[in-house]
């Protein structure tokens, strides 16, 4: 006896039902600010910090968290999902299970263990070297960039350097969270950039 799925995909019907469940847990949980514990004075005076683990453990806030960023991709043609370490990875990783896409890690130097390419980018004091492995992505590949928080936007900058490089082609990238008042969106302003949260000041 057929299965009645016709020409649909079990990973397809997976998807429509985690879409079709967005909404109505959205109306049964806080919003997903609401999960954010706000440290003042760190790393240092002055510095409102915004702790993204007390997200992580509480399953509504995770699943906001997630189905935030799949709802932002809605509609988005892509290949594979890049995100850095450590926090792209636990934000990208479910975003690109759900969608059954690929997830490439971008790591500090010296991380990686094959063949890399590397990309240095200004810090406030100093600079920081990330990686891929040159393998990674291949020419053509469209791809989406997953991340917690835009701050500066160098970290992102430097990925899309990488990326392109590669012969990638970077189409969205989304981030959790974004402290406006360091004006990140600017240096990302080519590309389509979607946050979930976004605080105001620094």
């Amino acid at each position: 006896m057929k299965s009645g799925m016709g020409k649909h995909s079990r990973k397809e019907s997976i998807y429509r039902i985690n879409s079709s469940n967005i909404e109505k847990r959205g109306k049964q949980m806080k919003k997903l600010e609401e999960y954010v514990r706000s440290i003042p004075d760190f790393p240092e005076p002055g510095i409102i910090f915004r702790d993204i683990t007390t997200i992580l453990q509480d399953p509504d806030g995770l699943h906001l968290a997630i189905d935030g960023i799949l709802r932002d991709l809605e509609g988005v043609d892509f290949d594979v999902v890049v995100g850095p370490e450590s926090r792209g990875f636990i934000f990208g990783v479910p975003v690109a299970y759900a969608l059954h896409k690929g997830f490439v890690p971008v790591r500090k130097k010296g991380k990686l263990p094959c063949k890399t390419v590397a990309m240095e980018y200004e810090l406030e004091y100093g600079s920081a070297v990330i990686e891929m492995h040159a393998d990674s992505i291949k020419p053509g590949q469209k791809v989406v960039i997953v991340d917690d928080l835009i701050a500066t936007g160098g970290t992102t900058e430097a990925m899309i350097r990488l990326i392109e490089n590669l012969g990638g082609e970077v189409v969205k990238i989304c981030f959790v969270m974004e402290l406006a008042g360091l004006h990140g969106r600017d240096r990302l302003e080519e590309y389509p950039v979607d946050s979930l949260i976004t605080y105001e000041g620094k």
